[in-house]
């Protein structure tokens, strides 16, 4: 069995940082991933041909996006594939974190996931390939198991 493509979508270069910690989140779940640059405001031609080619890849897949300010990719994507879309786009502090509502208001029919930690996303992509693939569900189970003994161990340290 192949496996589970995570297709990593990033608005611009700028977004690569933290792309990257997904990315490598990713391998810890045994995931193939691949980033990609494309904006929905400015190549929007563009991000569709990648969509494209992905989408004619059989393996299951899951895109996460990564835009700040106005997160017109995640919606942009969403609408396009019928695969899940998780949008994690990097906090800027220059907006008092008001950029996020791009990511959280969504039109009717387009439903990305919202997960702001790059971490996080990646185990949310996990996840939803883990109800249909026992390898990834066992990879999600081990990482919880050392995330709980990781809290035993630092209270057996505080005792």
């Amino acid at each position: 069995m192949d496996k589970p493509l995570v297709v990593i979508l990033i608005g611009s270069k700028a977004d690569w940082e933290h792309a990257a910690k997904i990315s490598e989140a990713c391998k810890g779940f045994e995931l193939d991933a691949v980033v990609r640059i494309g904006s929905a405001h400015k190549t929007a031609e563009h991000v569709l041909i990648l969509l494209r080619e992905y989408e004619s890849d059989s393996r299951q897949k899951v895109y996460i996006t990564v835009a700040g300010r106005s997160n017109a990719l995640s919606g942009f994507v969403d609408g396009a594939v019928s695969a899940p879309v998780i949008a994690c786009p990097p906090v800027s502090e220059a907006f008092g974190g008001a950029d996020i509502f791009s990511s959280l208001r969504m039109p009717s029919g387009i439903a990305p996931a919202v997960v702001l930690d790059p971490a996080n996303a990646a185990l949310l992509a996990a996840k939803i390939f883990g109800v249909a693939n026992v390898e990834v569900r066992e990879q999600v189970r081990m990482s919880q198991r050392r995330a709980a003994e990781k809290i035993g161990a630092d209270d057996a340290k505080i005792r």
